[in-house]
């Protein structure tokens, strides 16, 4: 182990799967960046769904944890140190991206994952942006293909990921339609929406139909009743489910599922960043001694933009 690995630092960790209440602020080993990897000085973290599902051991049959484990897969901060074959980061710069463990004040990620943070940025709201912008950007651009004049339906338009969707469809110049709680149809409507509807009130099969694309960020039954609302040769695209490609064949829809994709393949999204095309949204700030209040907010499910971790 090298002196920099030896460097203690405070992070947040679980030594089994549990509730929030297994959220611990401690003292931990300074992670160490290896090939292709960098340092980063964490100064905001993203709190997302994924991390209390892998907190709570929902995928623990298939992907098991190693504890003590740090949550946090995104993140913006300072580069510390970088290892061998990095050549586009350097220390000192500021960058966002994924990160791996950033509920910490040093995590590390793939240089391919990070990108130089817009300077417009405060760290605060470039740590609201990698999950929600890369996979919003996969969604609407890159698998639903969305084109001027489609008609768009984005499910959980206010969240983390669907608050990037509803800007870049609008961006696209497709009509959208967002579903969204009642306190937040304004906030959707202010993305570009051009409908909003209120998910409590009046389901969305009675207010839409016959759609080019419906982007899924919520799962479950809503994933289940977009079938009946997407047009014969439509597509539907889910962010919080699997589904075969073959799943719509009998409906003659088109289905993808997104995933995770590798964020530094979308250096659009800075400049659009910059260019304040893309907005990121910050629902609310924590103290990383907090985090375990973070994550009580996040499994509402219901809010708008990223909760993010301000770490000192």
């Amino acid at each position: 182990m090298t002196e920099l690995a030896k460097f203690a630092m405070k992070a947040v960790r679980i030594h089994d799967y549990g509730g929030t209440d297994a959220l611990v602020l401690e003292e931990a080993p300074r992670p160490e960046p290896q090939a292709g990897q960098v340092l980063v000085r964490v100064k905001a973290a993203g709190v997302n769904p994924v991390d209390t599902v892998f907190r709570g051991g929902a995928l623990k049959e298939r992907a098991p944890l190693q504890f003590p484990w740090t949550p946090g897969f995104e993140g913006a901060g300072v580069v510390e140190a970088v290892g061998a074959d990095v050549p586009a980061l350097q220390p000192e710069q500021e960058v966002y991206g994924y990160l791996t463990g950033a509920y910490a004040q040093y995590a590390v990620g793939k240089a391919q994952d990070l990108q130089s943070k817009p300077s417009n940025l405060t760290m605060e709201e470039a740590a609201a942006v990698p999950m929600g912008a890369g996979v919003a950007w996969a969604a609407v651009v890159e698998a639903a293909g969305v084109e001027e004049g489609q008609s768009v339906l984005i499910h959980g338009a206010a969240g983390g990921v669907g608050a990037f969707a509803t800007q870049l469809a609008h961006w696209k110049q497709a009509y959208v339609i967002g579903t969204a709680s009642k306190e937040n149809l304004r906030f959707v409507r202010s993305l570009g929406a051009q409908l909003a509807a209120d998910y409590r009130e009046t389901p969305f099969e009675a207010v839409v139909g016959d759609v080019d694309v419906v982007i899924d960020t919520v799962g479950g039954d809503v994933l289940d009743r977009s079938w009946a609302v997407v047009r014969p040769g439509g597509i539907l695209v889910t962010v919080a489910g699997r589904l075969s490609a073959e799943a719509g064949q009998a409906q003659g829809i088109r289905t993808v599922s997104v995933m995770r994709p590798p964020f530094a393949d979308y250096k659009q999204i800075s400049e659009m960043l910059q260019a304040k095309t893309l907005v990121p949204t910050v629902r609310a700030v924590f103290p990383l001694a907090e985090a375990g209040a973070a994550e009580d907010l996040s499994e509402t499910r219901h809010g708008r933009g990223r909760i993010v971790l301000q770490i000192p």
